[in-house]
Protein backbone atom coordinates (compact mmCIF):
# COMPACT_ATOMS: atom_id res chain seq x y z
CA UNK A 1 0.00 0.00 0.00
CA UNK A 2 1.12 3.53 -0.75
CA UNK A 3 1.80 5.87 2.12
CA UNK A 4 -0.43 8.85 2.77
CA UNK A 5 2.45 11.32 2.56
CA UNK A 6 3.63 11.40 -1.08
CA UNK A 7 6.98 12.85 0.04
CA UNK A 8 7.75 9.57 1.86
CA UNK A 9 6.78 7.31 -1.02
CA UNK A 10 9.51 5.29 -2.68
CA UNK A 11 9.71 4.68 -6.42
CA UNK A 12 8.02 1.29 -6.01
CA UNK A 13 5.26 2.93 -3.96
CA UNK A 14 4.62 5.34 -6.83
CA UNK A 15 4.54 2.45 -9.30
CA UNK A 16 2.10 0.58 -7.08
CA UNK A 17 -0.07 3.68 -6.74
CA UNK A 18 -0.07 4.18 -10.51
CA UNK A 19 -0.97 0.52 -11.02
CA UNK A 20 -4.09 0.87 -8.87
CA UNK A 21 -5.13 4.04 -10.68
CA UNK A 22 -4.75 2.23 -14.02
CA UNK A 23 -6.78 -0.70 -12.68
CA UNK A 24 -9.56 1.70 -11.64
CA UNK A 25 -9.44 3.35 -15.06
CA UNK A 26 -9.73 -0.04 -16.77
CA UNK A 27 -12.65 -1.04 -14.55
CA UNK A 28 -14.40 2.28 -15.23
CA UNK A 29 -14.02 1.86 -19.00
CA UNK A 30 -15.19 -1.78 -18.85
CA UNK A 31 -18.28 -0.84 -16.83
CA UNK A 32 -19.25 1.84 -19.35
CA UNK A 33 -18.40 -0.52 -22.22
CA UNK A 34 -20.68 -3.18 -20.70
CA UNK A 35 -23.55 -0.70 -20.54
CA UNK A 36 -22.91 0.25 -24.18
CA UNK A 37 -22.83 -3.45 -25.14
CA UNK A 38 -26.17 -4.08 -23.42
CA UNK A 39 -27.72 -1.22 -25.39
CA UNK A 40 -25.79 -2.00 -28.59
CA UNK A 41 -28.99 -2.03 -30.65
CA UNK A 42 -29.68 1.59 -29.76
CA UNK A 43 -26.01 2.56 -30.15
CA UNK A 44 -25.74 1.17 -33.67
CA UNK A 45 -29.16 2.26 -34.92
CA UNK A 46 -29.24 5.80 -33.53
CA UNK A 47 -25.54 6.72 -33.20
CA UNK A 48 -23.24 4.61 -35.36
CA UNK A 49 -25.46 4.40 -38.46
CA UNK A 50 -27.07 7.83 -38.06
CA UNK A 51 -24.43 9.64 -40.23
CA UNK A 52 -25.17 7.10 -42.99
CA UNK A 53 -28.72 8.43 -43.39
CA UNK A 54 -29.51 11.63 -45.24
CA UNK A 55 -31.86 12.82 -42.48
CA UNK A 56 -28.79 13.37 -40.28
CA UNK A 57 -28.81 17.01 -39.01
CA UNK A 58 -25.49 17.89 -40.67
CA UNK A 59 -26.70 16.92 -44.13
CA UNK A 60 -29.91 18.90 -43.66
CA UNK A 61 -27.89 21.96 -42.66
CA UNK A 62 -25.46 21.55 -45.57
CA UNK A 63 -28.33 21.06 -48.00
CA UNK A 64 -30.03 24.26 -46.83
CA UNK A 65 -26.72 26.15 -46.86
CA UNK A 66 -25.93 25.04 -50.42
CA UNK A 67 -29.41 26.08 -51.58
CA UNK A 68 -29.11 29.48 -49.91
CA UNK A 69 -25.91 30.27 -51.81
CA UNK A 70 -27.37 28.96 -55.07
CA UNK A 71 -25.47 25.67 -55.28
CA UNK A 72 -27.66 22.68 -56.03
CA UNK A 73 -25.39 20.05 -54.55
CA UNK A 74 -27.09 16.68 -54.98
CA UNK A 75 -24.63 14.97 -52.64
CA UNK A 76 -26.01 16.88 -49.64
CA UNK A 77 -29.65 16.89 -50.75
CA UNK A 78 -29.97 13.29 -51.94
CA UNK A 79 -32.40 10.79 -50.48
CA UNK A 80 -29.78 8.15 -49.65
CA UNK A 81 -26.10 7.36 -50.00
CA UNK A 82 -24.95 5.14 -52.87
CA UNK A 83 -23.35 2.47 -50.70
CA UNK A 84 -24.13 -0.50 -48.50
CA UNK A 85 -22.46 -1.69 -45.32
CA UNK A 86 -21.58 -5.36 -45.18
CA UNK A 87 -19.92 -7.80 -42.81
CA UNK A 88 -17.49 -9.96 -44.80
CA UNK A 89 -16.18 -12.17 -42.00
CA UNK A 90 -17.90 -14.67 -39.70
CA UNK A 91 -17.06 -12.67 -36.57
CA UNK A 92 -17.38 -9.28 -38.26
CA UNK A 93 -20.55 -8.10 -36.52
CA UNK A 94 -19.56 -9.49 -33.13
CA UNK A 95 -16.11 -7.89 -33.38
CA UNK A 96 -17.67 -4.58 -34.42
CA UNK A 97 -20.04 -4.74 -31.45
CA UNK A 98 -17.21 -5.41 -28.98
CA UNK A 99 -14.87 -2.70 -30.26
CA UNK A 100 -17.69 -0.17 -30.56
CA UNK A 101 -18.66 -0.86 -26.94
CA UNK A 102 -15.05 -0.34 -25.83
CA UNK A 103 -14.87 2.89 -27.81
CA UNK A 104 -18.15 4.07 -26.26
CA UNK A 105 -16.88 3.04 -22.82
CA UNK A 106 -13.73 5.12 -23.28
CA UNK A 107 -15.75 8.18 -24.30
CA UNK A 108 -18.29 7.82 -21.50
CA UNK A 109 -15.65 7.12 -18.85
CA UNK A 110 -13.35 9.96 -19.93
CA UNK A 111 -14.16 12.24 -16.93
CA UNK A 112 -13.42 9.32 -14.59
CA UNK A 113 -10.16 8.62 -16.44
CA UNK A 114 -9.12 12.25 -16.03
CA UNK A 115 -10.11 12.13 -12.35
CA UNK A 116 -7.93 9.07 -11.73
CA UNK A 117 -4.94 10.58 -13.55
CA UNK A 118 -5.36 13.82 -11.62
CA UNK A 119 -5.60 11.85 -8.34
CA UNK A 120 -2.24 10.31 -9.17
CA UNK A 121 -0.39 13.56 -9.92
CA UNK A 122 -2.20 15.90 -7.48
CA UNK A 123 -0.27 14.82 -4.34
CA UNK A 124 2.84 16.33 -5.94
CA UNK A 125 1.15 19.70 -6.44
CA UNK A 126 0.81 22.63 -4.09
CA UNK A 127 -2.42 22.99 -2.11
CA UNK A 128 -3.22 26.15 -4.12
CA UNK A 129 -3.00 24.09 -7.31
CA UNK A 130 -4.96 21.12 -5.97
CA UNK A 131 -8.00 23.28 -5.20
CA UNK A 132 -8.52 23.77 -8.94
CA UNK A 133 -8.86 20.02 -9.53
CA UNK A 134 -12.64 20.10 -10.03
CA UNK A 135 -12.34 22.89 -12.56
CA UNK A 136 -9.55 21.05 -14.38
CA UNK A 137 -11.54 17.82 -14.63
CA UNK A 138 -14.64 19.70 -15.82
CA UNK A 139 -12.84 21.78 -18.46
CA UNK A 140 -10.79 18.83 -19.76
CA UNK A 141 -13.90 16.66 -20.04
CA UNK A 142 -15.91 19.48 -21.62
CA UNK A 143 -13.25 20.09 -24.29
CA UNK A 144 -13.03 16.36 -25.00
CA UNK A 145 -16.79 15.97 -25.40
CA UNK A 146 -16.96 19.09 -27.58
CA UNK A 147 -14.21 17.62 -29.74
CA UNK A 148 -15.97 14.25 -30.00
CA UNK A 149 -19.24 15.98 -30.95
CA UNK A 150 -17.38 18.08 -33.53
CA UNK A 151 -15.83 14.94 -34.99
CA UNK A 152 -19.18 13.13 -34.98
CA UNK A 153 -21.35 15.92 -36.40
CA UNK A 154 -18.83 17.64 -38.70
CA UNK A 155 -15.79 15.53 -39.60
CA UNK A 156 -17.56 12.17 -39.87
CA UNK A 157 -20.44 13.34 -42.15
CA UNK A 158 -18.02 15.23 -44.40
CA UNK A 159 -15.81 12.14 -44.67
CA UNK A 160 -18.71 9.78 -45.33
CA UNK A 161 -20.27 12.13 -47.87
CA UNK A 162 -17.02 12.57 -49.81
CA UNK A 163 -15.91 8.92 -49.77
CA UNK A 164 -19.37 7.50 -50.45
CA UNK A 165 -19.88 9.70 -53.51
CA UNK A 166 -16.34 9.40 -54.85
CA UNK A 167 -16.17 7.20 -57.94
CA UNK A 168 -13.55 6.37 -60.52
CA UNK A 169 -15.93 4.32 -62.67
CA UNK A 170 -19.62 3.52 -62.88
CA UNK A 171 -18.60 -0.14 -63.06
CA UNK A 172 -17.68 -0.07 -59.38
CA UNK A 173 -20.30 -0.24 -56.62
CA UNK A 174 -19.48 0.80 -53.06
CA UNK A 175 -20.01 -1.96 -50.53
CA UNK A 176 -18.02 -1.05 -47.43
CA UNK A 177 -17.09 -3.44 -44.66
CA UNK A 178 -18.57 -2.57 -41.28
CA UNK A 179 -15.10 -2.31 -39.71
CA UNK A 180 -14.06 0.27 -42.34
CA UNK A 181 -17.18 2.36 -41.73
CA UNK A 182 -16.82 2.31 -37.95
CA UNK A 183 -13.11 3.10 -38.26
CA UNK A 184 -13.94 6.38 -40.04
CA UNK A 185 -16.39 7.37 -37.30
CA UNK A 186 -14.12 6.28 -34.45
CA UNK A 187 -10.93 7.92 -35.73
CA UNK A 188 -12.70 11.18 -36.64
CA UNK A 189 -14.37 11.50 -33.22
CA UNK A 190 -11.36 10.50 -31.11
CA UNK A 191 -8.90 12.58 -33.13
CA UNK A 192 -11.12 15.65 -32.75
CA UNK A 193 -11.54 14.98 -29.03
CA UNK A 194 -7.76 14.88 -28.57
CA UNK A 195 -7.17 17.96 -30.76
CA UNK A 196 -9.58 19.92 -28.56
CA UNK A 197 -7.24 19.28 -25.62
CA UNK A 198 -4.82 21.85 -27.07
CA UNK A 199 -5.60 24.55 -24.44
CA UNK A 200 -4.96 22.05 -21.62
CA UNK A 201 -1.65 20.98 -23.16
CA UNK A 202 -0.56 24.60 -23.62
CA UNK A 203 -1.53 25.34 -20.02
CA UNK A 204 0.84 22.68 -18.65
CA UNK A 205 3.61 23.45 -21.13
CA UNK A 206 3.46 27.09 -20.04
CA UNK A 207 3.53 26.05 -16.38
CA UNK A 208 6.81 24.16 -16.88
CA UNK A 209 8.29 26.91 -19.05
CA UNK A 210 8.37 25.16 -22.43
CA UNK A 211 5.81 27.47 -24.06
CA UNK A 212 5.24 31.23 -23.88
CA UNK A 213 2.72 33.51 -25.66
CA UNK A 214 5.62 35.05 -27.57
CA UNK A 215 6.70 31.65 -28.90
CA UNK A 216 3.15 30.78 -29.94
CA UNK A 217 2.74 34.12 -31.74
CA UNK A 218 6.16 33.82 -33.39
CA UNK A 219 5.37 30.38 -34.81
CA UNK A 220 1.73 31.13 -35.65
CA UNK A 221 2.43 30.71 -39.39
CA UNK A 222 4.01 27.31 -38.82
CA UNK A 223 1.07 26.37 -36.61
CA UNK A 224 -1.29 27.31 -39.43
CA UNK A 225 0.53 24.92 -41.79
CA UNK A 226 0.40 22.15 -39.16
CA UNK A 227 -3.32 22.78 -38.63
CA UNK A 228 -3.99 22.52 -42.36
CA UNK A 229 -1.96 19.31 -42.58
CA UNK A 230 -3.81 17.91 -39.55
CA UNK A 231 -7.14 18.89 -41.12
CA UNK A 232 -6.12 17.12 -44.31
CA UNK A 233 -5.33 13.95 -42.33
CA UNK A 234 -8.60 13.72 -40.41
CA UNK A 235 -10.88 14.91 -43.22
CA UNK A 236 -11.45 13.96 -46.86
CA UNK A 237 -9.11 15.72 -49.32
CA UNK A 238 -11.48 18.49 -50.42
CA UNK A 239 -10.75 22.11 -49.59
CA UNK A 240 -14.15 22.96 -48.07
CA UNK A 241 -13.94 20.14 -45.49
CA UNK A 242 -10.40 21.09 -44.52
CA UNK A 243 -11.36 24.72 -43.98
CA UNK A 244 -14.40 23.74 -41.87
CA UNK A 245 -12.19 21.60 -39.64
CA UNK A 246 -9.29 24.09 -39.54
CA UNK A 247 -11.41 27.02 -38.27
CA UNK A 248 -12.17 25.65 -34.75
CA UNK A 249 -8.58 24.42 -34.39
CA UNK A 250 -7.27 27.91 -35.20
CA UNK A 251 -9.73 29.35 -32.67
CA UNK A 252 -8.41 26.90 -30.08
CA UNK A 253 -4.88 28.02 -30.92
CA UNK A 254 -5.81 31.65 -30.28
CA UNK A 255 -7.51 30.68 -27.02
CA UNK A 256 -4.37 28.77 -26.06
CA UNK A 257 -2.26 31.90 -26.60
CA UNK A 258 -4.53 33.79 -24.20
CA UNK A 259 -4.33 30.94 -21.66
CA UNK A 260 -0.56 30.90 -21.91
CA UNK A 261 -0.50 34.67 -21.35
CA UNK A 262 -2.67 34.37 -18.20
CA UNK A 263 -0.59 31.50 -16.81
CA UNK A 264 2.67 33.36 -17.41
CA UNK A 265 1.24 36.49 -15.79
CA UNK A 266 0.25 34.53 -12.68
CA UNK A 267 3.67 32.86 -12.50
CA UNK A 268 5.46 36.20 -12.72
CA UNK A 269 3.16 37.61 -10.07
CA UNK A 270 3.99 34.74 -7.70
CA UNK A 271 7.71 35.20 -8.29
CA UNK A 272 7.46 38.88 -7.40
CA UNK A 273 5.53 38.07 -4.22
CA UNK A 274 8.17 35.56 -3.13
CA UNK A 275 11.07 37.89 -4.01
Amino acid sequence: MAKNNPNEMSFLDHVEDLRWHLIRITIGILVCATVAFIFSGFVFEHIIFAPKRMDFPTYKWLCKASQLIGINDATFCATEFPFKIQSRTMAGQFSADIWTSIFAGLVLAFPYVVYQLWSFISPGLRSSERKYSKGFIFITSLLFFLGVLFGYYIVTPLSINFLANYSVSSEISNEFDISSYISILRSSSLASGLVFQLPIIVYFLTKIGLVTPQIMKKYRKFALVIVLVLSAIITPPDLASQIIVAIPILILYQVSIYISKVVLKNLNKKRKNHA
